[in-house]
């Protein structure tokens, strides 16, 4: 059987050479010894190849450190596919995935990418055109068979993020990611107010009107049982993992400084009096 046009193999060849390099990586940090592993920070792993930033490095990190039990994603709002967190994982580490988005167009411009690629055209990701609601999303996820433990759950809806992870029953990640509105800082544990056709309100191309704090995020986490282990370099993505899982590898992350991010600084020096009198809830 051949799914993949002639013209991809130099490209083939190209993905084999990244993916002996972060099998490399990966096996460096399997070597590792329980105390050296706590010594890196999020930023001196962090790399990017298909995600939005650093998550990709930060998540092969996490996981050559804790292991994997069935290398399944479910990603929230991965548009496409390619740009995602889901997509390493899939192209190089073999990973299955579900994906979300209510873009169609997206979805299928997903679709098309990995029934081409060379590394997942025998076993492309599941795509699902869906707008996600409370009421909806276990049902979604149910209904591709993904139920139970999965290794990973990624969150990046830029809306009601904080009220569909609460709602999310009908499976038991073992590491979560979500996007935080960074613009609170390590101070107030507000959301945006449930709807199901929630509307994010932009200034200067960021959605600053969306999402949870830090905080709130935090005290959610520990409501399903997870704990807060990092954040990636600008600090608007954040990684939990099940409290049963490593935590003599991955303590709590203390948030003490994330307000001298950078990006977190400048973020709520400059959205935070623009934002602070919208209908947030106190959570």
């Amino acid at each position: 059987m051949n799914g993949v046009d002639e013209s991809l193999k130099d490209t083939g060849k190209l993905l084999a050479g990244e993916q002996t390099a972060q099998l490399i990586i990966k096996n460096q940090y399997r070597a590792l010894q329980k105390e050296e592993i706590r010594k890196y920070d999020f930023n001196e792993v962090g790399f990017r190849k298909y995600s939005q930033n650093s998550e990709d490095g930060i998540l092969l990190f996490i996981f050559a450190a804790i292991g994997t039990t069935n290398k399944k994603i479910v990603e929230l709002c991965a548009s496409d596919g390619i740009e995602c967190n889901a997509a390493n994982l899939i192209i190089n580490h073999g990973w299955q995935a579900l994906l979300f988005d209510g873009n169609t167009e997206a979805i299928e411009k997903g679709k098309k990418f990995y029934r081409s690629h060379p590394d997942t055209f025998t076993l492309p990701p599941i795509f699902v055109n869906a707008w996600i609601t409370k009421n909806n999303v276990n049902e979604l996820i149910a209904n591709q068979d993904y139920t139970g433990e999965i290794d990973l759950l990624s969150i990046d809806m830029d809306g009601v993020d904080y009220w569909i992870w609460d709602s999310i029953t009908v499976i038991k990640p073992r590491v979560v990611v979500v996007e935080v509105q960074c613009i609170f800082g390590a101070g107030d544990s507000v959301t945006v107010p449930y709807a199901d056709n929630f509307k994010t309100e932009f200034i200067d191309g960021f959605g600053v009107y969306s999402g949870a704090s830090l905080n709130a995020f935090i005290k959610l986490a520990s409501h399903k049982g997870y704990r807060l282990v990092g954040v990636e370099k600008y600090g608007f993505n954040a990684f939990f993992i099940r409290e049963d899982i490593a935590a003599d590898i991955f303590p709590e992350y203390d948030i003490s400084g994330y307000e001298d991010i950078p990006f977190v600084k400048w973020a709520k020096a400059k959205f935070l009096e623009q934002i602070k009198d919208k209908k947030w809830e106190q959570v």
